[in-house]
């Protein structure tokens, strides 16, 4: 799911429970050494000093995501080309089987468009389990029916339990929107500043309790009013989207890809789209990674030499297991060394299909860098998919990918708040924590924003990685992974 929302999260569940803000970090903190006071990743002492003189190689860094802006200004520079393919077509010149992927492939789109919004898994579960149980008399199931049962009706009660939450914190949005209509509409074109809703006098009591409650947001938020009401019109569309979508069983997209959802082994289906209908999230990742260093516009990278395929995959909802597979094989075939996963969710459909594709990752040498989530919870003892515990093994199969890292966020502010509050942790399942929390980059229409998440951490991370491999790839996958936990701060 999309992390920049995870602000409405922080702040907007109600005005009184909003977070006092400080003044913002620098937009490159995230690079920064500690001697500058911010938890960065010591990136241009990293240039200056420890590979001046050195030569780089190409890196091909896989984004599977949303989708990515392969046009921004900042990134049109570094995409992936596959060579083998003659733009526009309508061939597979390469016949790897997908028609026309020149900067990577989409999963989740057909012939006739793109999945935008996609049902949780949890909702997709309740669907599958409602035509297996609805109607059904409880006392005839067998023993192993009567526990997928009793799941089904576990789930159904957490749906029902999150849509009364979303609908609370909805009504909690209702209401500072409507205060900031009717101070746009007391105030018509004039621009609303704090002092202005200080000054307000009048009789209209409806008016005086708006400017009452949007002063104490604003002075909460630390933001001006035209950045609460875009905040606030985003957060409408959020939580509708969670009613809507989310949590609702019923939702189902799937017909737009065409593809035969049952087959977790089919391989070849999806269009050339790398970009979708929202691919904020991915362009913003992107951006972390591998944006164009030094050409004085709009911010810097991390890595020097890379080239980003983009690999959509994840909907604005819960990416399905299959697709993922796909994506993971999909970069592997098509040369990445790293891929950096920035989604996840609390259940799965099909890990097998997962941890299939993760073995063959582990097999060609490829780093996979994920996300650990955004849920304030400890990854080992919660569900966090995917992850790099294979579902079976053997004594002649690993039970761990060795080629995964797991990241967490770490707080601009650093000291004793060195962990972001929103971050997930885990002292066996979250590897290491990079910065992650306001995270300046890329996002589409060449435009810039700073978001939240370890999904910002993460790309963070495989930068790292991709830089690593480009300047010493002799390195093998296991080998990056252990540089970078072992040059981690420890304190």
């Amino acid at each position: 799911m999309k992390i920049k929302l995870l602000l409405f999260s922080c702040f907007l569940m109600a005005a009184s429970s909003m977070v006092l803000a400080q003044e913002g970090p620098p937009k490159d903190w995230h690079l920064k050494d500690a001697s500058s006071g911010y938890p960065g990743i010591n990136l241009e002492n990293t240039y200056s000093q420890l590979l001046k003189g050195r030569q780089s190689q190409t890196v091909i860094v896989a984004v599977i995501d949303s989708g990515v802006d392969a046009e921004h200004e900042d990134l049109n520079g570094v995409m992936w080309v596959n060579q083998d393919e003659k733009a526009g077509n309508g061939i597979d010149d390469d016949k790897n089987g997908y028609i026309d992927d020149i900067h990577g492939w989409n999963f989740i789109g057909g012939k006739n468009g793109n999945i935008h919004h996609d049902a949780l898994e949890i909702s997709r579960l309740a669907a599958h389990y409602a035509k297996k149980f609805d109607g059904k008399d409880v006392n005839s199931l067998s023993k192993k029916e009567k526990k997928q049962y009793d799941k089904y009706q576990a789930i159904k009660k957490k749906i029902e339990e999150k849509k009364a939450e979303v609908m609370q914190q909805s009504m909690s949005v209702t209401m500072i929107n409507q205060s900031i209509e009717t101070l746009k509409g007391f105030m018509g074109d004039e621009e609303i500043t704090m002092q202005k809703l200080k000054d307000i006098d009048t009789d209209k009591q409806e008016v005086q309790q708006a400017a009452t409650m949007i002063s104490a947001v604003l002075n909460q938020a630390g933001i001006s009013f035209k950045e609460l009401a875009s905040e606030i019109g985003q957060a409408t569309e959020y939580f509708d989207s969670q009613v809507k979508y989310y949590y609702n069983p019923d939702y189902d997209p799937r017909d737009i890809v065409g593809d035969n959802y049952a087959d977790s082994n089919q391989r070849i289906y999806g269009n050339n789209d790398v970009k979708g209908p929202d691919a904020n999230h991915g362009t913003h990742v992107a951006g972390i990674i591998a944006a164009m260093r030094g050409n004085d516009t709009g911010m810097d990278g991390i890595a020097n030499n890379v080239k980003i395929m983009s690999v959509r995959c994840v909907p604005d909802g819960d990416e399905r297991d299959k697709d993922v597979a796909n994506a993971i094989r999909y970069a592997v075939d098509n040369g990445a060394s790293v891929i950096n996963m920035s989604f996840g969710k609390s259940y799965v459909w099909d890990k097998k299909v997962v941890d299939k594709a993760v073995r063959y990752a582990m097999k060609k040498d490829v780093l996979l860098v994920h996300a650990a989530g955004n849920d304030g919870k400890d990854n080992d003892t919660t569900n966090n998919f995917p992850n790099d515990r294979f579902l079976k093994a053997g004594w002649f199969k690993p039970k761990m990918a060795k080629n995964w890292i797991e990241v967490g966020a770490v707080n601009w502010k650093g000291g004793g708040q060195m962990a972001a509050g929103f971050s997930n942790y885990g002292k066996k399942n979250v590897d290491v924590f990079a910065p992650g929390t306001a995270i300046y980059s890329t996002v589409v229409d060449d435009q810039y924003d700073s978001y939240p998440g370890t999904s910002m951490a993460s790309p963070m991370v495989a930068g790292v990685a991709a830089l690593l491999r480009s300047y010493f790839p002799t390195l093998t996958a296991v080998q990056v992974k252990e540089i970078i936990e072992s040059s981690s701060d420890k304190s």
